[in-house]
């Protein structure tokens, strides 16, 4: 049977076309209406669909088609997706995505839903994905993988070759450039690559073609330490041991390559005053007014603080009322200098480019940004405010104040993360209410307190 043709109000809302084909229950044409959209295209048309619909289309599809889907998609979708879903069903899509992807998942649910899941899952997959759902998301063992080859070291090339040809259907899936070969306590002892295994003698033990005492990570192997270990090594993938050197996965270098896109994507939002990283407007009111509201109340307090600088000066204030249209300008450009700073370290944080305590290091780096930018804007915003204003006095007080407030600003933005970052407070999150509060105040002091001993100058 052919596919239909969409017509023009389901060709720019391709979530009707689901609902439709879904309604037919024909797998194969909706299978391949969903190959040819682009990936954005089919989370657009899941998010867009209702909780019965959605159920309706991934019980249609083939499990492992429906994993495929499921696995494209970003993680929060995901994870809403398989709530909605029967506990069977939910198991079944489970039971073909990769272990770490499994684990993902899992961890994201609620303990209700995730036992349900399990119990429904194969009892050697469930109790795989309970062990990797405990790691953090963040450290190694919450991104590795536990489909991977290892073979017993006293075992030879024949054995080896023998096992991939009676498990092919099985190791189809898994990343066979290397196997890994362990002792009788399941410890890594060596890498075996299979260039080396098929050009060896069939009789020679494999032990004898490994790399032994291969490079490794502990499965709490942090992400700074996996991000700089990837940028130093050109591997495709590394081994994850526990403390007792036990093989356990492979962390493999896409993954870490997504968590870093990730972790930046998750602290911009956070910067934004998202706490909690993702929002999509899909979710629920409540959680998005309450994510927003965790940092929008915050900032109300602090903005009394800045506001209460301008309360003190507020008779040089009254006396030269041009330095009211000031106050935001120099307040604003502050602000973005000192978001640039914020930004580079919590860039060389997530790299492992500097460390929690270099404090000395990365002020004298902005302190040179600072007072060179500082200059350059203080005498262009003294010009303008001089040929605006037509009173030199007026450009020198605005143009100061800038300048210095600009050298704060950067120091305030390099610094501050570092320090939060020490007390165990995520600096995504706090680093932007506490700049823009210092930068405010210190811009508006700057601003009327070098106003107040020019005062007979200016008016």
């Amino acid at each position: 049977m052919q596919s239909p043709s969409p017509t023009a109000d389901n060709e720019s809302r391709p979530w009707k076309m689901l609902a439709e084909l879904t309604s037919q229950g024909d797998r194969g044409n909706l299978e391949d209406y969903l190959d040819r959209l682009p990936t954005a295209e089919q989370s657009l048309a899941l998010d867009r669909l209702d909780d019965e619909q959605r159920s309706a289309v991934l019980q249609l599809l083939d499990a492992q088609y429906a994993a495929e889907l499921v696995a494209r998609l970003p993680g929060f979708q995901a994870v809403d997706i398989i709530e909605e879903l029967s506990p069977e069903l939910a198991a079944s899509i489970l039971g073909e995505l990769a272990s770490d992807e499994q684990a993902d998942l899992i961890g994201e649910l609620n303990d209700q839903d995730a036992e349900a899941i399990l119990q429904r899952m194969d009892p050697r997959t469930a109790a795989s994905t309970r062990r990797l759902s405990e790691y953090d998301d963040h450290v190694a063992g919450g991104l590795m993988v536990t489909e991977f080859l290892r073979y017993p070291l006293n075992w030879n090339a024949q054995q080896v070759i023998d096992d991939l040809a009676v498990h092919a259907d099985q190791y189809r899936d898994y990343d066979v450039q290397y196997a890994y070969l362990i002792d009788n306590a399941a410890r890594l002892k060596g890498v075996l690559r299979m260039r080396d295994l098929l050009l060896s003698s069939r009789v020679d033990p494999v032990a004898d073609n490994m790399i032994a005492d291969p490079l490794s990570v502990r499965d709490n192997a942090s992400m700074e330490e996996l991000f700089e270990m990837f940028d130093r090594h050109h591997f495709f993938g590394v081994p994850v041991v526990d403390a007792d050197g036990v093989l356990v996965g492979v962390v493999h270098r896409a993954a870490v390559e997504e968590a870093r896109v990730e972790q930046n994507d998750s602290d911009y939002l956070k910067t934004q005053g998202i706490v909690g990283g993702e929002e999509v407007r899909s979710m629920p009111l409540i959680v998005r007014s309450r994510r927003r509201l965790a940092w929008l109340s915050v900032n109300i307090l602090l903005n009394i603080l800045a506001a209460s600088v301008i309360a003190l000066y507020q008779d040089t204030l009254q006396s030269v009322i041009a330095l009211a249209v000031f106050l935001p300008i120099i307040s604003d450009m502050s602000g973005c200098s000192g978001n640039q700073a914020v930004a580079v370290t919590l860039r060389e944080l997530s790299m492992g480019l500097v460390r929690e305590h270099e404090y000395i290091r990365v002020w004298m780096k902005e302190l040179g940004v600072g007072i060179s930018n500082g200059i350059a804007l203080g005498l262009l915003f003294a010009a303008v405010a001089w040929i605006w204003q037509g009173n030199g006095y007026l450009g020198l007080v605005v143009g100061l104040a800038l300048a210095l407030n600009t050298i704060v600003a950067v120091s305030i933005g390099g610094l501050v993360p570092l320090v939060l970052k020490r007390f165990k407070v995520d600096p995504a999150i706090a680093s932007g209410p506490l700049l823009t509060t210092v930068t405010d105040m210190c811009g508006f002091f700057f601003v009327l307190s070098i106003a107040s001993l020019m005062l007979d100058l200016l008016v």
